[in-house]
């Protein structure tokens, strides 16, 4: 083939199926499913598109199925007018979900937001056996010469559910960093393609309080040399990242990557050499964080994409050795149970990969799955650590292996339910131990 021919060949392809973003979604018709990539990779123009035919009456009883939804979809498809022609089927409830949802409810006109319970390491297969997908619209890196897209900040289950729906729009985004791994995509594979530049949605760091450099550095005490680790966003994360930032050896295997983990990466410290899976990788499903952060992505041969089916598989997460999982919750009670998703009596966020990887590093050699977070809410005036959960069980009680507040941190397994109840009661901050004892004796745990 002569040098430059495929080129030629590819871009004719694209060209023909190169449009706008109105025309694009003409097809979407009424009642259909369509799903969306999530986070940074939602397409901004293509998500405008659909709101203005939803707004002007042209298509109605939309079901959109989607995990993140950032603030460009919060200000399209996700406003309270559009609700009913435009039907949103959550799998990860965030601020656009809880207004809604909250809105709703004072007007009296009942669900307008529906949440979909599910690990996230399941979610390609839920798709496929259980959501039949009419269109599908994603955001990619542009194409290279040889006709090949990448999924760049998201494959999870977006590199899945693009290929199963009837029909694939992608926006193509020159911001969107090119990725490694496992996250092309074909001109040949892709049905519209309509090109939009604009910048991707950013995670704002948060800032980390006293209390969450206590608790780091009290995880960091947990991590052992040559660790794999699974970290994920907010100030926490972040500080255990400062805090490991002079280890040697660290490995990546985590469900988001991050800017605290992209740190640890370019610094030299988390090199992967020690991983017995994608050895000398940063692997991630999905990834999040601000301008620089996507640069870092660009083209940078450490890190690796996947799957969500193969990044939170426990089974693959624990053919790492010494993986370390940290994740928080919302509450715990004096067995051990989490619940990480429910809060006022609401959906206040999702179950997502939290059991796949508490599961998974248990399972690895010298695994540990760390649950952290501060003892206390709503300035000191709420204890995290409960009699009774609030709400559902996200992580049971026979799963929790570590818990650290900044009162200290215990090792659950292998205690007696009693023992259990004094050690919860210990990481409690002081003004609650007392009720919470008096409740684990009624609740015969003591």
């Amino acid at each position: 083939m002569a040098p430059g021919f495929a080129y030629e060949r590819y871009q004719g392809v694209y060209q023909r199926k190169l449009t706008d973003a109105d025309s694009a979604v003409e097809r979407i018709a009424d009642g259909s499913a369509v799903a969306l990539s999530q986070a940074a990779s939602q397409p901004p123009e293509l998500m405008r598109a659909l709101a203005d035919r939803a707004r002007a009456g042209d298509v109605d009883g939309v079901r959109l199925y989607y995990f993140h939804a950032e603030e460009p979809m919060r200000r399209t498809l996700l406003q309270y007018e559009l609700m009913g022609r435009i039907r949103p089927y959550s799998f990860f409830f965030q601020r656009a979900e809880r207004e809604l949802a909250a809105r709703a409810e004072k007007d009296g006109i009942g669900k307008v937001v529906h949440y979909v319970p599910s690990h996230f390491s399941q979610a390609s297969r839920l798709f496929a056996e259980q959501v039949p997908v009419d269109t599908f619209l994603v955001t990619v890196s542009p194409m290279d010469e040889h006709g090949w897209f990448t999924f760049g900040t998201n494959n999870d289950y977006t590199s899945s559910v693009a290929r199963q729906a009837r029909r694939l729009i992608v926006e193509v985004n020159p911001r969107m960093p090119r990725v490694f791994g496992h996250s092309s995509l074909h001109i040949s594979e892709v049905d519209a393609v309509v090109e939009h530049e604009a910048p991707l949605p950013e995670l704002s760091p948060r800032p980390v309080h006293p209390q969450e450099r206590q608790i780091a550095e009290r995880i960091a005490e947990l991590v052992p040399e040559h660790a794999c680790l699974q970290i994920g966003v907010g100030g926490l994360p972040n500080a255990v990242c400062e805090a490991l930032k002079d280890r040697e050896g660290l490995g990546v295997h985590t469900e988001v990557l991050t800017p605290g983990l992209a740190e640890l990466i370019s610094s030299g410290a988390a090199t992967g050499s020690h991983k017995s899976v994608n050895r000398g990788k940063a692997v991630f499903t999905f990834a999040m964080g601000d301008e620089p952060f996507y640069r870092f992505m660009d083209g940078n041969l450490a890190l690796e994409s996947h799957p969500v089916g193969y990044v939170n598989d426990p089974s693959v997460i624990a053919r790492n050795d010494r993986v370390v999982s940290v994740n928080s919750t919302v509450e715990m009670d004096l067995t051990g149970a989490c619940n990480s998703e429910y809060l006022g009596g609401h959906q206040f966020t999702a179950t997502g990969g939290q059991v796949d990887f508490v599961r998974g590093a248990y399972a690895s050699r010298g695994g540990r799955s760390v649950m952290a977070f501060q003892s206390t809410a709503r300035g000191g005036t709420v204890s995290k650590l409960v009699p009774r959960l609030s709400g559902p069980v996200t992580t049971p009680r026979t799963d929790v292996h570590y818990v650290v507040t900044e009162y200290g941190a215990a090792n659950l397994k292998g205690l007696a339910s009693a023992e259990r109840a004094e050690a919860l009661i210990a990481l409690a901050h002081p003004d609650f131990r007392d009720e919470l004892t008096a409740a684990a004796r009624e609740q015969h745990l003591l």
